[in-house]
């Protein structure tokens, strides 16, 4: 318990910091900017993406068996969640001088490889699951049941 007060007052502490580094370091502008992206964000995410992702998920649970759908959801979650990240650096690709070079890269095509990396993940994992799940079953029908005797009484 007193470990859990120390790491949430140091939380506390540290985000009141960030606070007032921004109240007093970043102009008014800037910070009403940062206010209208926060808010933009969070409706685009609670009224477009989250509904989304829920719909898509809910058609899932209908198409797909119960093995498959964990995997799949957890790749279409991810997947939303890093597009998500990368639409805006998409958009700003190009936008800043050669200096700020973090916008130069092609985020079009990471996008690609990542959500990629996300539908791969998804597979082996579920390919490792259908193997796990085919060697128990082999394994529990290797031995006689219990309830089924191997020999006629």
């Amino acid at each position: 318990m007193r470990t859990r007060l120390l790491t949430g007052g140091a939380g506390v502490l540290l985000g009141l910091f960030g606070v007032f580094r921004l109240v007093t370091q970043i102009p008014s502008d800037d910070l009403i900017a940062l206010f209208v992206w926060l808010l933009a964000a969070l409706l685009i995410h609670d009224g477009l993406v989250s509904p989304v992702v829920v719909a898509v998920g809910v058609l899932v649970t209908k198409a797909v068996s119960p093995r498959t759908r964990r995997y799949l959801q957890g790749a279409l979650v991810t997947g939303a969640l890093i597009t998500v990240i990368a639409v805006p650096l998409i958009t700003r690709e190009n936008s800043q001088p050669q200096v700020k070079s973090i916008l130069q890269q092609d985020y079009s095509a990471n996008l690609v490889v990542l959500l990629g990396i996300v539908a791969g993940g998804a597979l082996a994992l579920y390919v490792l699951r259908v193997f796990r799940d085919r060697s128990r079953t082999s394994v529990t029908n290797d031995r006689p049941s219990d309830d089924h005797p191997s020999s006629p009484a």
